[in-house]
C-alpha cells in the first residue's frame, strides 16, 4: 500500500513554474535535455561573473542531482566542449552570452537595463561544435539567480526543499520544453522578510542545533536564509535584532554572505542606518540613547556602521526611536517634528559621506510606526526621494496608505506587514493563522495606492510561517496573477502540488477551516490573560467569550478542530515516509497544535463552569484539560525531533518571556459528596440562580429545523437512574432512559409531519430521576403562514433574531466605480462582502436610492425597534482624508451610518483586533411583521462586512453571535 501511494505521488510527469515547462519525456524532439540516458548537461559560467551566479549555478547542479540522482558539473573553462551545455550568466559579465547577444542569436531588448529580469532560451548551434545550448541570462545579478531558480522549481525542487523538507520527486529524464521565456520586472522592487521575535525559536535552533560551533545565529544560518529568500523570488532581509542573539553586524562575515547571495540588507523601523540599538548600544560606555543630549555619540556609531557597510547593497532606515521599539526619549511634544527632521538630515549626510552616489539614488526608507505616525501627521517633512513605508497595526490591518499627493513622491511607498507579533493586546508568535485572503486584500490596496517600492514581512522565526511567507513573496513578485479567488486557494494549491491531487479535497477542508477558526480567534489568544503589558492580568482567570450555554458555540468549535485534526492525522499516517516531515511541519503540527490549544483552554473553561454547578464530572474534565496540555507538548517534541533532530529547539509552545498564556490552563478540583443532587442543564440558561426553576428549551420552527438537547448531570458519586417520557408524539429523544454515573446528553428533535400548526405550541418532556419528577418544556413555533416555500431563500427570524451571512446576498447594486465582491476565507462565516475597492471614490451619502449596496431579504414575525449588530473587518481608513463608513437600512426607512475606524491602542482597537471584528450597533425600525429587505450601503469603498444580526431581544451572549438563519440556502446568489 505504501509503495502504491508513493507511485501515485510521483505520477505527474509534466510540471511547470510560470511558463517554464519541464517533462520527463520527449514529445517533439526540440526539447533541451538537462538529464537523459544517465547524461547530465554541463553548466558553464564565467568566472568573472557575480558571486551569486556561482552560488546558484552550483545549487542548480545539486538540484539536478536531487531530481535525477546524478549531479551536474559546474565549469568555468575558457571554452565550451559540451554538445549541449547550460550557460548561466549576467549581461556584460558572461563572455558567451555577450557573444550570442552581439551575433543576434539572443534578443535581450526586453530585459536590457531592466530590474531582476531574465531570459531562458534554447539556442540552436550557438557556437562552433555546440549543437544546442540552454541559456539563462539575467539583466543583473539577481535576474540571473531568479532565472536559475525558476528552472530548479520547474524541475520540481521546491523553494522549501530544505526549510520545510519538501521532498523532490525523482525523474528518469529532465527535458525543457519551453523554447524561450522572458520574465517581466517584479511588481514590487524590494521584497523581503524581517526575522523578528527570533529569540524564541530561530536563535536557539541556530545556536544549539544548526551552528553549535558559533553558538549563535551567524553566517551559516544566514546563508540558508538568503538562499530561501532568493528561491522565493525575494531580494531583501531585515535581520534578527532582539537581545539574546548576536546582532547581524557582530559577525563581519554575515554581510559578506548576504552580498554573495545578492540580498539587500535593510533594518527594522527602530534600527537607524543598519544599527541595532537593542544589542549594539551600551548606555554604560556610550551614554544615553537620547538625540537631544547625546547626538554626537549616536551619530558616531551610525557613521562607523556606514563606513563598514556602505559598500554593499542596502536599503537604509532613517529613524530615531527609543531602544528596542520604544518611543522617543526625552523629547517634548512640541519639538518632535523638528528633531526628527534634524535626524533625517544628519543621517542622510552620513550616507553622502561614504556612498559615492547622488543621495536621491540611495535606497532609503522612513517608517511611520506607532507614535512616529502621529509625528508624521503633525507635518513632518520627509525628503521626496525617501520611501514612505506604511505599517499595519501589527495584526494585519494597514493603518494608513499614501494619499493622492504622497503618491507623487519620487521615493514612492512600501509596506511593513506582520504574520507574527510580540505585543498587546496579545502575542501571536507560535503558529501562523493570518489568512492569505486578508494579506491579499490589504497588500492589493497598498499596491494600488503606490506601495510598489518596498514590501517587508515580519515572519518571526520563519517556521512555521512558510506558507504565509511564500504567498507574500509570490504576490510581491507578480501581484497581477492574484485575485480574491486564487488567494483563497493558494495554500491548498501549493500543498496539493506537494502531497498529491488525491488529497486535494481533504487539504482544502483542513486548510480552509484551520484559517477560518484561527481568524475567528487566534489560538494564542485563547488564554486567560488580556492586556499584554498588565502583569496583574496574568494572575486573573478570564474565560473566553465562546459560550457553553448558548448556540453550543464552544463545543462546536472544539468539534470543528477535532474533525480537521483527525482528517490531517489520517493523511499524515497514509503518506510515504519521505513526505511525512514536510506534511507535519506545513500542515499537521499547526492544525493539531491549534486544536490542542483550543481544547486545553476551552476544556479548562468548561471545568470551571462545571465547578460552579457542582457537577460530578468536574475533576475528570480538569484532568482532560491536562491531557490536552501534555499532548501539545508531545506533538511539539515530535516537531523538534523530526529528521533526527534537524529542528530541535526551533518549535516552542511558549515563546517569549510572556509564556504564562501558554501554560496549563487554570482548573478547579471540587469535593464530590457520596449522595448528591441531580441537575438539569438547558441550553440558553446563562445563569442558574436567582431565576424561576422552569426548564424551557429554545423554540424550534419548521424554517430552520434546528434540534436541541438537554443534559442531566450528577452532583454526587452515586449512580442515578432516569427515565424520560414525551407527552407529544412529535417530540423525539435520542434516549429514553439510563443509568448514569456522571452526566448524559439527550438530543431533542421534532417530527415535523406530526406537529400541529400554531404560534404557541408547548410540548412536554417528563423526566423522572431517582423517583423525582421534573418537566422540560419544548416550545414550537409552527404558524399556518408563511409556508416554507414562501420564505425559501430568505433569512428568517428564529428565537428573536435574524442572522445574516453578509457574503451571501440576494442582490447587489453597483456603478462604474464600485464593484461588489464576495470574499471567501474571511469572516466568522467564511464569507464576506466587500463594498467596492478601497481606492475608488467615496460615494454620496445623500442619495441612498442610487448608492451601491447589497440587499438581503428576510422575514420577521415581530415588529418595532430592532437592534442591528454589524460585524465588519476592523479596517482603517485608506488615508487621512477618508473614513471607513457604511450605511445600514431596512426597507425605505432611516439610514444609519457606521464606521470600522478606531484609534490604535484604544480599548476599542484592542477588542477589534482580538476578535478580528469591528461590531457596529444601530437601532432600526421595522413597521410590521413579514418580508423586509436589509441594505448595506457603500459610503467609503473598501469596507468588508462579515455578518449582520437583527435582534428583537432574543440574542444570547456569545462570541460569534447566532448561527445564520437561512431557509434553504442553495438558491442564494453571490
Amino acid at each position: 500500500m505504501r509503495k502504491l501511494l508513493a507511485i501515485l505521488l510521483l505520477c505527474y510527469a509534466t510540471f511547470s513554474f510560470a511558463q517554464i515547462k519541464i517533462s520527463n519525456k520527449l514529445h517533439t524532439g526540440n526539447e533541451f535535455s538537462i538529464y537523459s540516458n544517465r547524461n547530465v548537461s554541463e553548466i558553464y559560467i564565467d568566472n568573472s561573473d557575480f558571486e551569486v551566479v556561482k552560488i546558484v549555478s552550483q545549487l542548480l547542479a545539486e538540484d539536478i542531482e536531487r531530481v535525477s540522482g546524478q549531479k551536474g558539473k559546474l565549469l568555468t573553462t575558457k571554452s565550451i566542449k559540451s554538445k549541449q551545455p547550460i550557460i548561466i550568466g549576467t549581461l556584460g559579465h558572461n563572455k558567451w552570452i555577450d557573444k550570442l547577444v552581439a551575433s543576434n542569436k539572443i534578443d535581450i531588448s526586453a530585459i536590457r537595463n531592466g530590474w531582476e529580469q531574465y531570459i531562458i532560451k534554447i539556442v540552436e548551434k550557438p557556437f562552433s561544435g555546440v549543437d544546442k545550448a540552454l541559456i539563462i541570462a539575467g539583466c543583473d545579478r539577481r535576474g540571473t539567480a531568479y532565472g536559475t531558480f525558476t528552472l530548479s522549481e520547474a524541475m520540481g525542487v521546491s523553494p522549501l526543499y530544505w526549510w520545510a523538507d519538501v521532498p523532490v520527486k525523482k525523474q528518469k529524464a529532465i527535458y525543457l520544453e519551453t523554447a524561450e521565456y522572458i520574465s517581466k520586472e517584479p511588481s514590487v522592487k524590494y521584497r523581503g522578510i524581517f526575522l523578528n521575535d527570533e529569540g524564541w525559536g530561530l536563535v536557539p535552533w541556530a545556536a544549539k542545533t544548526f551552528d553549535p560551533t558559533l553558538g549563535d545565529i551567524g553566517p551559516k544560518t544566514y546563508a540558508k536564509i538568503c538562499e530561501l529568500i532568493l528561491r522565493m523570488k525575494g531580494n531583501m532581509l531585515a535581520p534578527a535584532m532582539h537581545p539574546g542573539s548576536g546582532a547581524f553586524n557582530k559577525y563581519p562575515d554575515n554581510k559578506i554572505v548576504a552580498d554573495n547571495y545578492a540580498i539587500v540588507m535593510t533594518s527594522a523601523h527602530c534600527e537607524p542606518l543598519l544599527f541595532n540599538n537593542a544589542t549594539e548600544w551600551s548606555s554604560e560606555t556610550m551614554g544615553e540613547w537620547n538625540y537631544m543630549t547625546n547626538k554626537e555619540g549616536i551619530n558616531k556609531v551610525l557613521d562607523k556602521r556606514i563606513s563598514e557597510n556602505g559598500q554593499y547593497e542596502n536599503f537604509y532606515t532613517l529613524a530615531m526611536r527609543g531602544i528596542h521599539d520604544a518611543g522617543l526619549v526625552g523629547v517634548p511634544k512640541e519639538k518632535e517634528v523638528s528633531l526628527i527632521e534634524e535626524v533625517l538630515s544628519d543621517q542622510r549626510n552620513i550616507l553622502k559621506k561614504y556612498i559615492d552616489k547622488d543621495i536621491t539614488s540611495i535606497p532609503q526608507q522612513f517608517v511611520p510606526y506607532k507614535e512616529v505616525l502621529d509625528i508624521y501627521e503633525k507635518g513632518l517633512k520627509v525628503p521626496d526621494d525617501v520611501t514612505l513605508v506604511w505599517p499595519d497595526d501589527n495584526f494585519g490591518y494597514m493603518k494608513r496608505l499614501s494619499n493622492k499627493e504622497e503618491q507623487k513622491r519620487k521615493g514612492a511607498s512600501g509596506v511593513y506587514y506582520h504574520i507574527s507579533y510580540c505585543g498587546e493586546p496579545h502575542d501571536y508568535l507560535w503558529i501562523n493563522t493570518t489568512p492569505a485572503t486578508l494579506i491579499y486584500e490589504e497588500m492589493r490596496k497598498a499596491y494600488d495606492t503606490g506601495a510598489n517600492r518596498y514590501w517587508l514581512l515580519n515572519v518571526g522565526d520563519i517556521k512555521p510561517g512558510e506558507l504565509g511567507m511564500k504567498f507574500f513573496l509570490d504576490m510581491a513578485w507578480d501581484i497581477e496573477q492574484f485575485n480574491f479567488d486564487n488567494a483563497y486557494t493558494h495554500h491548498t494549491d501549493f500543498l496539493t502540488s506537494i502531497f498529491g491531487e488525491k488529497y486535494r479535497d481533504d487539504i482544502v477542508d483542513i486548510i480552509n477551516n484551520y484559517y477560518l477558526l484561527g481568524f475567528q480567534h487566534k489560538p494564542e489568544g485563547m488564554g486567560w490573560g488580556y492586556q499584554w503589558n498588565n502583569y496583574l492580568e496574568r494572575e486573573r482567570i478570564i474565560d473566553t467569550e465562546f459560550s457553553f450555554t448558548n448556540y453550543d458555540e464552544a463545543e462546536k468549535r472544539m468539534a470543528a478542530y477535532d474533525r480537521i485534526a483527525d482528517k490531517s492525522e489520517k493523511i499524515w499516517k497514509q503518506l510515504p515516509e519521505e513526505y511525512k516531515p514536510a506534511y507535519y511541519e506545513l500542515v499537521h503540527y499547526p492544525v493539531k497544535g491549534a486544536t490542542l490549544m483550543n481544547k486545553k483552554m476551552l476544556t479548562a473553561q468548561k471545568n470551571r463552569w462545571y465547578a460552579r454547578q457542582g457537577r460530578a464530572t468536574t475533576n475528570a474534565v480538569a484532568n482532560e484539560a491536562k491531557v490536552y496540555f501534555d499532548s501539545l507538548a508531545m506533538y511539539t517534541d515530535k516537531f523538534n525531533s523530526l529528521l533526527n533532530g534537524k529542528w530541535k529547539h526551533m518549535m516552542a509552545v511558549s515563546p517569549g518571556w510572556n509564556a504564562s498564556y501558554h501554560e496549563m490552563a487554570p482548573t478547579e478540583q471540587i469535593d464530590i459528596p457520596e449522595e448528591g443532587e441531580v441537575g438539569i442543564f438547558i441550553p440558553g440558561q446563562d445563569y442558574t440562580f436567582g431565576m424561576p426553576n422552569v426548564n424551557v428549551l429554545p423554540s424550534v420552527n419548521p424554517y430552520t429545523k434546528k434540534s436541541f438537547f438537554f443534559e442531566v448531570y450528577n452532583k454526587g458519586k452515586k449512580t442515578f437512574i432516569w427515565k424520560a417520557t414525551t407527552h407529544a408524539n412529535w417530540i423525539k429523544l435520542s434516549k429514553l432512559s439510563g443509568k448514569t454515573a456522571t452526566q448524559e446528553r439527550i438530543k431533542v428533535s421534532i417530527d415535523w409531519n406530526k406537529v400541529p400548526h400554531g404560534n404557541n405550541i408547548i410540548g412536554e418532556i417528563e423526566i423522572v430521576i431517582n423517583g423525582k419528577t421534573d418537566k422540560i418544556f419544548v416550545p414550537v413555533f409552527n404558524p399556518e403562514t408563511p409556508s416554507i416555500d414562501e420564505v425559501r431563500g430568505m433569512y428568517i427570524e428564529d428565537n428573536g433574531c435574524v442572522s445574516i451571512n453578509a457574503g451571501l446576498f440576494h442582490r447587489k447594486h453597483e456603478n462604474d466605480d464600485i464593484k461588489i465582491k464576495t470574499v471567501k476565507g474571511l469572516g466568522y462565516e467564511n464569507d464576506c462582502v466587500q463594498l467596492g475597492e478601497a481606492t475608488k471614490p467615496s460615494q454620496n451619502k445623500w442619495f441612498t436610492n442610487r448608492a451601491p449596496k447589497t440587499e438581503y431579504d428576510f422575514y420577521t414575525f415581530n415588529a418595532g425597534n430592532a437592534t442591528v449588530y454589524v460585524y465588519a473587518l476592523p479596517l482603517f481608513p485608506i488615508d487621512s482624508k477618508h473614513d471607513t463608513s457604511y450605511g445600514v437600512m431596512i426597507d425605505e426607512g432611516m439610514v444609519q451610518w457606521m464606521s470600522t475606524a478606531s484609534r490604535e491602542y484604544s480599548g476599542e482597537w484592542r477588542r477589534n483586533v482580538a476578535r478580528n471584528s469591528a461590531i457596529g450597533v444601530a437601532t432600526l425600525q421595522i413597521d410590521k411583521p413579514g418580508k423586509h429587505t436589509f441594505k448595506l450601503i457603500c459610503a467609503n469603498p473598501g469596507v468588508i462586512i462579515q455578518k449582520v444580526v437583527i435582534d428583537f431581544g432574543g440574542m444570547k451572549r456569545s462570541y460569534l453571535g447566532p448561527e445564520v438563519t437561512y431557509v434553504d440556502n442553495t438558491k442564494t446568489t453571490r
